[in-house]
């Protein structure tokens, strides 16, 4: 079927769509805007349209997503504003009983997914790789000199049998993978899993969530690095949050830079957050090295690139204001059902 078809379709679906319990209103969501939702199938199956139909289908998509959110709203307040029958309200004693509480999409998965979205709406792919890494992939191509930190025991989980194996530092590692398999022009994030060997404390923990971002073409350009990532900072805070890049070093970016943005907690007049500076560090990001282009098959001489990377939980912090890292892994229903609505209620 046709992408075009298969749009029409869905808004026939749309109009007849109905649900009288909240199971089947988050059944639609699910088939409907879920990750593997019908909807967002058609995203994905957008990428592949060729540019004389990109204008109108584009369109077409997104007034459907609008739609979809609008009838899955409408279905919602159905069932909310349903009222249970006299003999309930008066304690019926042959109701159901009560269900266990209800959670919510974890806020990990939340922040994750809305940094994959900005980034997909400015022509990102996203990339998956494996979470049990080998040397090549992990630290070799990314220029890693054999005694640096990030291979010592200390830092990194290496895999019993040998330093061949780890747990991956980083999803730089799929960034390495894409530039392997794929001719350039790229442009794709990383979202995934990391494990680092290090202190579990209410700030850091070993296992945690990245989204890192890889732009590889031809006359690429430290200003096109620094529009990417304040056109972010603005869509997923605001458009009056600002950005700051400081020098840094990375192996496998040069130049390198870390960046700041306007503290949330604070809005910039400082805070025990922000150190009183008003900002604060989000990711690392910076140019391509030129040998790692080549350490992937790609000649430094023809394309260029810059690379970025960020923690997920840090990005959190940030939007739900959550003092310690632990309570997103202790799976307190307490905790989870404030995200129920894809919100955090203070």
């Amino acid at each position: 079927m046709s992408l075009r078809d298969r749009i029409a379709e869905l808004e026939a679906e749309l109009r007849k769509a109905e649900a009288r319990t909240a199971e089947e209103v988050e059944r639609f969501r699910v088939a409907m805007l879920g990750r593997n939702g019908a909807v967002t199938e058609l995203f994905a199956r957008f990428r592949q349209v060729g540019a004389e139909e990109k204008r109108e289908l584009g369109q077409r998509l997104n007034r459907l997503k609008q739609d979809a959110q609008a009838r899955w709203e409408e279905l919602r307040q159905g069932v909310d504003d349903s009222r249970p029958p006299k003999a309930c309200e008066e304690g019926d004693p042959t109701r159901p009983a009560a269900l266990d509480p209800i959670g919510g999409a974890h806020p990990i998965g939340l922040v994750r997914d809305r940094i994959v979205e900005v980034f997909r709406g400015i022509g990102f792919t996203v990339s998956q790789g494996p979470e049990v890494e080998d040397d090549h992939h992990n630290f070799s191509a990314l220029n890693f000199p054999p005694d640096h930190p990030a291979r010592d025991m200390q830092d990194t989980f290496f895999v019993e049998g040998g330093k061949e194996h780890s747990l991956r530092t980083h999803t730089s590692s799929v960034q390495v993978r894409v530039m392997e398999s794929t001719a350039p022009p790229i442009r794709t994030i990383s979202p995934g899993r990391v494990y680092r060997n290090e202190a579990i404390s209410a700030r850091a923990h070993a296992m945690f969530h990245q989204v890192e971002g890889l732009y590889v073409d031809k006359d690429v350009s430290f200003a096109e690095l620094k529009g990417t990532l304040d056109h972010f900072v603005k869509t997923l805070f605001g458009p009056g949050m600002g950005i700051r890049m400081r020098p840094s070093y990375f192996p496998f970016t040069e130049p390198s830079a870390e960046v700041d943005m306007n503290c949330t907690i604070c809005g910039g007049d400082g805070c025990a957050v922000c150190k009183q500076s008003g900002w604060v560090e989000i990711m690392g990001c910076g140019m391509v090295d030129p040998a790692v282009l080549a350490n992937c098959g790609i000649d430094p001489t023809i394309w260029s690139g810059f690379a970025f990377g960020m923690g997920v939980e840090r990005i959190a912090q940030l939007m739900y204001r959550v003092p310690d890292l632990r309570l997103y892994w202790e799976n307190d229903m307490r905790f989870l059902e404030q995200f129920r609505d894809g919100t955090f209620r203070t």
